[in-house]
């Protein structure tokens, strides 16, 4: 990842920003060409890339660094783990567990960026389930205001 990382980065101190103003300014409108060097080749930027470029340029704008990594961009474990933000050996049991796929370079074991972010966002759905649940439960059970709940109770009698 760290190979990849410098070579894909964009540093927002590597626009000035008359010129990041300038691309906002150009990308307002619904299309964008590009043009040649010499003026004769014209094509229009697809939809789909547009809109990462007008991403990009609003980023830069905002004075945010932006990496891009592809897919199948492979991590270390302790790279991983960092992205996810755990121990290395805490993301080690997961691995050996089966819940991230990962593959083996020699003997060290790599994980695509593809896995790390469908496993993050289905830990992320899974969290939030997890704390709308409880919260329901806690509500239920008349705990979440308890003060409310008895004077509401009272009121009732």
């Amino acid at each position: 990842m760290a190979v990849t990382e410098q070579k894909n980065r964009l540093d927002p101190s590597d626009l000035e920003r008359p010129e990041v103003d300038r691309l906002l300014y150009v990308l307002s409108r619904p299309h964008a060409m590009l043009i040649d060097a010499e003026g004769e080749e014209k094509i229009e930027i697809p939809p789909a890339l547009y809109k990462h470029l007008v991403r990009v340029v609003q980023l830069m704008k905002e004075r945010r660094a932006i990496i891009m990594i592809p897919e199948d961009e492979a991590f270390t474990t302790q790279a991983a783990a960092n992205f996810l933000g755990m121990s290395r050996q805490s993301f080690v049991n997961m691995l050996e567990s089966g819940k991230i796929p990962f593959f083996t370079v020699g003997s060290h074991r790599r994980v695509l960026y593809k896995h790390l972010t469908e496993f993050r966002a289905h830990r992320d759905t899974e969290r939030k389930k997890a704390l709308s649940d409880l919260s329901q439960k806690v509500e239920e059970a008349g705990l979440y205001f308890p003060s409310a709940q008895k004077d509401r109770k009272e009121s009732e009698k």
